[in-house]
């Protein structure tokens, strides 16, 4: 986003990201703390693998890019990190993430340094 954008939020209740073949490319912000990742982790799952059949079959899907902040109070509370991570080395900017964590009180592991804020 950039200064002066339009977005929506939701907070809570059904929500789902279920894009048609003939419609607009958008971009998500998807902003997840702690448990509250699961639902957006399915459609982190479903974004790559619509980005897969894309490449591999060429489907009609424009997709945008997907940007996930996930914060927790440390790193080993962050659920589904190492697929997330995954996610993000299989669809280099198309999938990206920002982990923050709140209490982390031992070192970060080198493969999440570089995506992690926080104390």
């Amino acid at each position: 986003c950039t200064l002066d954008s339009e977005v929506a939020l939701r907070v809570g209740g059904d929500f789902f990201f279920d894009p048609q073949p003939g419609d607009s490319p958008v971009n998500l912000v998807l902003i997840a703390g702690g448990v509250g990742i699961n639902p957006l982790f399915s459609i982190l799952l479903h974004i790559a693998d619509l980005h897969g059949y894309q490449e591999s079959k060429g489907n009609r899907h424009k997709l945008g890019t997907a940007k996930l902040y996930y914060s927790a109070k440390s790193t080993s509370d962050l659920l589904f990190k190492k697929n997330i991570l995954g996610l993000m080395k299989a669809f280099p900017g198309k999938i990206t993430c920002c982990f923050h964590v709140t209490q982390q009180r031992s070192q970060i592991c080198k493969e999440l340094q570089p995506h992690v804020t926080g104390k």
